[in-house]
């Protein structure tokens, strides 16, 4: 029995759902980005064996080459100010807002030379991902069991002054896309002031204008350039009215990335770590809501917490 015909079939009418769901087309950008991430991440692991012989950070400038290419497909696009504040010679810990899957393209976006990050030990078992993080020289810890942790953690401290190395954290501690910050946990903080180096604060605007995991939202500036194409009459007018009201909202599939002042930690111990979490909160938090237009009194977490040491 010829099995093409009903392939071909069974192929249109996919095609088909996920032109007319809007569920369907959502979960199709979540598979073909989770495909993209494995195959990158098996090819990457070759380039980054054959390049550099096995786990080093040197391995992240090659990660970061093919992960930035995702943004091309997704038609998604970076706004960045600041990013200089990144560039510095010695260590540092940086520190952002942590919202979906897709953090990885802002993160290789803006990643600068000799940075690492901190990631929990389940990604380490997710075949070609878990590979190249490895490669990549991720330090993983195991968030259920705190004391190994803390002592990864500590380890990193030492390490990161003594190979000059960053750290890049996501002091929330989990995905969120409810419009604001969750509170932060302290484990980055206690590292900065173990190491005695700054903390650079990065915030990227909302997603919620083009990826929503509750709506099945997942468009991109190119489905909007379409459209737009579709309005072209009513396009001049339209850009009248824009420009009367200023500075608008992100479009569909723009990001908005801002790299905060570096805030110093020198001199500070311990008991430090609640005034300093509550620092970068507050204008992280500020910073998150200016760059998404999102009013204060609409957001989801009116005060700022402090969760315990990751």
């Amino acid at each position: 029995m010829d099995l093409w015909p009903w392939l071909t079939a069974a192929l249109l009418l996919l095609l088909l759902l996920v032109q007319l769901s809007r569920t369907a087309r959502f979960y199709a950008k979540v598979g073909l980005y989770c495909v993209l991430c494995v195959s990158c991440s098996a090819a990457a692991s070759i380039v980054c064996l054959l390049r550099n012989g096995g786990r080093t950070v040197d391995n992240m400038s090659i990660i970061s080459r093919f992960v930035r290419s995702f943004k091309y497909l997704y038609g998604l696009r970076f706004e960045v100010s600041g990013q200089k504040k990144l560039e510095v010679d010695g260590p540092c810990v940086i520190i952002s807002n942590h919202q979906s899957i897709l953090d990885m393209m802002g993160l290789m976006e803006i990643l600068p030379k000799r940075c690492v990050q901190i990631a929990k030990r389940e990604l380490m078992f997710t075949g070609p991902v878990g590979l190249i993080m490895y490669l990549g020289g991720v330090y993983f810890i195991n968030r259920q069991q705190a004391r190994t942790a803390m002592s990864v953690m500590a380890d990193l401290g030492d390490l990161m002054v003594k190979e000059n190395l960053k750290v890049w954290i996501y002091p929330e501690g989990t995905r969120n896309d409810n419009g604001d910050l969750l509170p932060f946990k302290k484990g980055a903080f206690y590292l900065a002031i173990q190491a005695q180096v700054p903390i650079i604060p990065v915030v990227y605007s909302s997603f919620s204008s083009f990826y929503n995991v509750k709506t099945k939202l997942f468009t991109s500036g190119v489905e909007k350039q379409v459209l737009n194409r579709v309005k072209f009459l009513r396009a001049p007018l339209v850009q009248a009215v824009q420009r009367s009201r200023g500075p608008t909202v992100p479009s569909a599939g723009t990001i908005r990335v801002q790299v905060l002042d570096a805030v110093p930690t020198s001199g500070l111990t311990d008991a430090d770590v609640t005034q300093l979490v509550d620092t970068c909160y507050q204008s992280m938090r500020a910073t998150f809501l200016q760059i998404s237009e999102i009013p204060q009194e609409n957001s989801a977490i009116k005060e700022p917490g402090v969760l315990a040491a990751q």
